[in-house]
């Protein structure tokens, strides 16, 4: 494990604060460990944990969804024995060579702070953090929520290293509060014309030979629904995945825990639609969807969404829906709510990487205002 030391103040006082990173989490200290929560539902209650942020999640990205030659870097903030800052990081052999350890399936990202800092602490902890990364010139981080409550705390701490903090919108997430609604009271919220479009789908799907929904999330389960899930997948209209095997690994690992819902809509025997859904905290999520393009007279996105939804609100009694990364045109018909995702840069005008980076965001703002 590498480490550096400041000269910054911790939790409980003036103290040196030690920054350190390691390769995986199971390399971390115990304490740093406890801090990537399992997104396991606890017996007998609803969903817990949150997946982007727990040891779940980043053993699949380091397994399945790295870069090659890029090594990971899991980032922490010590004041003595205590463990008061996380930050999953990549260290990357292109530019920007430091990068938060997010992916092309990440939804958010956030850094992980030990319970009971206060805000003094959490400042020096960031403060710690800028200036062992500045070294690289510029530090990427994104898929962070615009309303992070840690991001002003963030800033200050960066342009107090001698660091230029620049936001940059990364990408829109679509939501929705279903708190206490049934199917048919979301419905009812819905357009009337995409209401009755939704209504006539689901009739001509339900009078098709052999139709038939499925919702598969047990682990014994996982063969038939990575099968599906791959069949379908091939001959959809998507582009080929950059990590070909971490959708099918989530689906193992989510199901080995009790998060994953993952729904086939088949005709007969033939897989025709597919979608990879987590639920956890109340919050359903879907990650992946795909159809047969050859089944597309049946409308089979349209028709699993609605059937997912249905047994989502009215079986399991979600409070939100959450349609991942994206802007897609469909999703605005399934979510009445836009929050955007954001990037922050960390650059060192000083440094010819950090000037440089400086020099392309002010371009890129400068062309934006030029569009509006």
């Amino acid at each position: 494990m590498r480490g550096t030391a400041s000269a910054d103040s911790g939790a409980s006082g003036p103290s040196a604060l030690t920054v350190t990173e390691a390769a995986r989490p199971d390399r971390l200290p115990a304490d740093a460990q406890a801090l990537l929560a399992p997104p396991c539902p606890p017996a007998g209650g609803p969903s817990g944990g949150v997946l982007f942020s727990s040891r779940v999640w980043w053993d699949l990205v380091l397994d399945h969804a790295m870069p090659p030659d890029d090594r990971a870097a899991f980032v922490s903030v010590r004041s003595g024995d205590r463990v008061l800052l996380l930050v999953p990081m990549l260290r990357r052999t292109a530019m920007p060579r430091l990068c938060s350890l997010t992916t092309p399936y990440t939804c958010l990202y956030a850094p992980l702070f030990a319970a009971g800092l206060d805000a003094p602490a959490r400042l020096a902890a960031w403060r710690a953090f800028a200036r062992f990364c500045r070294p690289a010139g510029v530090i990427r981080l994104d898929a962070m929520a615009a309303c992070w409550p840690e991001l002003p705390a963030l800033e200050q701490a960066a342009a107090q290293v001698r660091l230029r903090p620049l936001r940059f919108d990364h990408f829109g997430n679509w939501h929705e509060d279903v708190a206490g609604l049934g199917w048919a009271g979301y419905l009812a919220r819905r357009p009337g014309a995409l209401r009755e479009t939704i209504r006539r789908r689901l009739r001509k799907a339900e009078a098709v030979p052999d139709a038939a929904f499925e919702l598969l999330s047990s682990p014994e389960e996982m063969p038939r629904a990575t099968d599906a899930f791959e069949a379908v997948y091939a001959k959809s209209w998507k582009n080929p995945e950059p990590f070909p095997r971490f959708n099918t690994a989530l689906m193992r690992a989510a199901a080995a825990r009790g998060i994953l819902r993952f729904g086939l809509w088949r005709i007969g025997e033939q897989p025709v639609a597919v979608q990879i859904w987590v639920v956890t905290q109340g919050q359903a999520t879907v990650l992946k969807l795909a159809h047969d393009e050859a089944f597309k007279p049946y409308s089979p996105g349209t028709v699993l969404t609605a059937l997912m939804l249905r047994h989502l609100l009215d079986r399991e009694q979600v409070v939100e829906i959450d349609f991942g990364r994206g802007d897609d045109d469909y999703k605005r018909n399934w979510a009445a709510s836009r929050r955007q995702r954001i990037g922050l840069l960390l650059v060192d005008p000083l440094h010819p990487a950090g000037l440089m980076a400086y020099a392309r965001h002010a371009a890129g703002q400068f062309r934006a205002r030029l569009r509006r």
